[in-house]
């Protein structure tokens, strides 16, 4: 069964829609394309499928398959080079959340001036406004949603910092979401994209602000996760269960509109100083920033308890069990317990809580976060 959605960006849903990725871009006007991919991805096959479905409707293309997990600015601007030196006039993504955003990147980078520096911070949206090459992402994973995200994220040269570049322009023009591209991913690759999604959710829903349609979508998506995570990882062709982690990394994306908070900022400075998979690194951190925003949204957190399958009898109960409840979600998708077994020890978090503290990311946490709390934190994430 194929299924659409609009919410903002057209979204394909079904097995097998890999094979109208072609037929789709001649709709949004191409005749000569970039793929946009990494080397594991174009091992797996799948970009043989998409460059058949190309071939099949006589558009020529080229690869750029050096995205690596952590995008740096060398990266965007290498794939940016390919995409002038091809002659295209579009962007296919085939990947995760690093390749669908170096893409974004270079539809920016098409029509618009480097350096990368001058479309971040305040009043940087305003610098993004020409027109851009049509872009179609294929999500291998399911974790980030960047399929359905207006943002693009990568490791800033000047400063070794993860970075973002925001405009609703950057949203990809189709995203095709088919369960079949997410069989080959590895359990431990399942489990940390799951979580990412599943962590987009929970901060989304936790964060400053009044957005009932993205609070809804969240809860919606954790539930998903929380039903569908374990099999998708220990029985990596259960499609029924691919699909669902797949609509909840899109759900997530598009719930965290609404911001994020003091999880992600925990998070990037492990990816962008010591090479953390993001989705890791948020899963080892979020039990812990759960009890700390307890104080402040206990009802909340006892709904994501609930959510997760929890039980309790009222609020607090709820509220407290959360974190052991995703505790043990992250036990049953086999990721570590605590950021002592990936090799980050106590000497490390001044410096991580610093970054942690000049992170965007936890300005919509609903309990205001110091640079001590960052360390408290990682504390508890040990």
């Amino acid at each position: 069964m194929i299924a659409e959605w609009n919410f903002p960006t057209r979204i394909l849903f079904g097995e097998g829609l890999v094979t109208e990725c072609g037929a789709k871009l001649l709709e949004l006007g191409a005749s000569r394309a970039l793929i946009v991919s990494d080397q594991g991805v174009l091992e797996s096959g799948i970009v043989d499928d998409v460059g058949k479905s190309l071939r099949k409707a006589k558009i020529p293309f080229e690869i750029f398959a050096e995205v690596s997990s952590n995008p740096g600015e060398v990266e965007a601007y290498a794939a940016s080079e390919a995409y002038g030196r091809s002659q295209a006039d579009s962007i296919v993504a085939i990947g995760g959340g690093s390749v669908i955003d170096v893409a974004k990147l270079v539809r920016l980078l098409a029509s618009h001036p480097r350096p990368l520096e001058r479309y971040i911070g305040e009043g940087a949206q305003a610098e993004i406004h020409a027109a851009m090459p049509p872009l179609i992402a294929l999500p291998t994973t399911a974790g980030t949603g960047s399929e359905v995200g207006r943002s693009a994220v990568y490791t800033q040269a000047s400063s070794g910092r993860k970075t973002v570049v925001f405009s609703p322009r950057l949203l990809p023009d189709l995203a095709i979401l088919d369960p079949q591209l997410s069989l080959s991913m590895p359990p431990h690759i399942s489990a940390a994209t799951g979580f990412d999604a599943f962590t987009h959710c929970v901060e989304s829903y936790c964060a400053l602000g009044d957005h009932p349609m993205a609070d809804a979508i969240a809860l919606a998506g954790m539930d998903l996760v929380a039903r569908h995570l374990e099999s998708a990882v220990q029985e990596g062709q259960d499609i029924h269960a691919r699909g669902a982690m797949l609509k909840a990394a899109m759900m997530g994306a598009v719930a965290f509109q609404k911001g994020l908070g003091a999880c992600h900022a925990l998070a990037h400075p492990l990816s962008a100083e010591y090479g953390l998979h993001h989705g890791l690194a948020n899963a080892l951190c979020l039990p812990a920033v759960l009890d700390f925003n307890r104080s402040a949204i206990p009802a909340k957190i006892a709904r994501i308890a609930g959510a997760i399958g929890v039980k309790g009898d009222n609020v607090d109960t709820l509220a407290f069990e959360c974190a052991g409840g995703v505790r043990a979600l992250r036990r049953k998708a086999g990721l570590p317990e605590g950021l002592r077994e990936v090799g980050i020890d106590e000497e490390a978090l001044p410096k991580l809580a610093r970054l942690a503290y000049e992170d965007a990311a936890h300005g919509s946490n609903p309990r205001p976060c110091t640079v001590e709390d960052m360390m408290s934190l990682y504390r508890a994430s040990l």
